[in-house]
């Protein structure tokens, strides 16, 4: 008895340990499977090369809300069957609600009759092309590419309002540079914000490029210790975050332009670009902001960023017609190289194809 019992107690062990074998073995072909990176090793490089755009097809990736706002607008209003004043009043809303403002939009509708006038056009189907070109021109007085061929080193100081993107635009300026070999330095300016600090420390890792801070310092004295180390090291460019001002600030703006005045007086040159980060979301409150800066520092570029994030890219516009100053950068996306040169053509052709 005692013996069959134990024939009993072994039995199911035995069957046990088979079927415990019997699912190893049929684990392994399953887990094999699972791992074949092989497709997605394979496919990796593919997906990296769809999302190598050229210029243009970045900045019409990067503007695609603002044209499906506009050519919806436009498409019904130019398949209409006359030219009237009807037509040119809806015209003017579309652009007004797409940021042109107003003394850009009048222009620009003046413009457009004047053709229809000289060309004697009916159809309002031909105006797409005319209002395009119009555009195209008014943009065309402020794309001016920024010139760095100077005695070095170069000098440009960024100052903007907090949430502009005025750090991110930083690293991506920075990277822009190395392409063309130039040797960059970053000065941590704005000693206000720990996190901004953080940021530019993080870019600059990323770029391998040196990064000049100091925990408690003010502000002036960390971008005087950069633009003197930038001279000893043979550096191209140095590039001074500031910290972020509103146009209210009072104080706080002329605190800025005590920076500038450092800057003068360890480079005599210097600062040879103030470069102002405007957030193409803030829609006309960028004139004010623009204004301010330029009274307070004589602003000599502009950076336009998250115009990826806007339904109302004509904000440009009305910086050309208003305040007009050079648009040097454009932001289309998060990624290192979606800030892209300005470029008047191609920005109309993906605002509106």
């Amino acid at each position: 008895m005692f013996n069959l019992l134990k024939k009993l107690i072994k039995k199911p062990s035995k069957t046990k340990a088979k079927s415990n074998i019997v699912a190893i073995k049929r684990s392994k072909p399953s887990t094999s499977k699972t791992k074949i990176p092989k497709k997605i090793v394979e496919t990796k490089p593919k997906s990296e090369k769809t999302e190598i755009f050229s210029f243009s097809e970045k900045i019409k990736k990067g503007l695609s809300k603002t044209r499906e706002q506009l050519s919806t607008q436009l498409t019904e209003l130019f398949s209409s069957h006359k030219i009237d004043e009807e037509f040119y009043n809806e015209l003017e809303m579309i652009l007004l609600t797409a940021d042109v403002g107003i003394s850009a939009t009048t222009m620009l509708i003046e413009k457009t009759r004047e053709s229809v006038r000289e060309k004697k056009i009916k159809n309002p189907a031909e105006l797409k092309n005319i209002l395009m070109s119009h555009l195209i021109k008014l943009l065309k007085t402020i794309e001016e590419p920024l010139n760095i061929n100077h005695t070095p080193p170069f000098i440009i100081m960024v100052v903007g309002v907090n949430g502009t993107g005025k750090t991110t635009s930083i690293g991506k300026l920075t990277k822009l540079f190395q392409a063309k070999n130039k040797k960059v330095l970053i000065a941590a300016g704005d000693t206000f914000r720990a996190a901004a600090v953080e940021q530019l420390s993080v870019w600059g890792k990323r770029n391998n490029v040196q990064v000049i801070t100091q925990k408690k310092g003010d502000p002036s004295a960390v971008i005087f210790d950069a633009v003197n180390s930038a001279k000893a090291k043979n550096i191209d460019v140095v590039i001074a975050d500031t910290a972020g001002r509103l146009p209210t600030q009072k104080n706080l703006i002329d605190e800025i332009a005590k920076i500038k005045k450092v800057i003068t007086k360890c480079h005599a040159t210097g600062p040879q670009e103030i470069l102002l980060v405007l957030d193409a979301n803030t829609g006309q409150n960028a004139i004010t902001q623009l204004n301010v800066f330029n009274e307070a520092l004589g602003v000599t570029g502009l950076i336009m960023t998250k115009l990826d994030g806007t339904a109302k890219g004509g904000i440009i516009a009305a910086i050309a017609k208003d305040i007009p100053t050079p648009l040097r950068y454009i932001g289309v996306g998060e990624n290192i190289d979606d800030l892209r040169v300005f470029n008047a053509k191609d920005y109309v052709e993906a605002m509106f194809e």
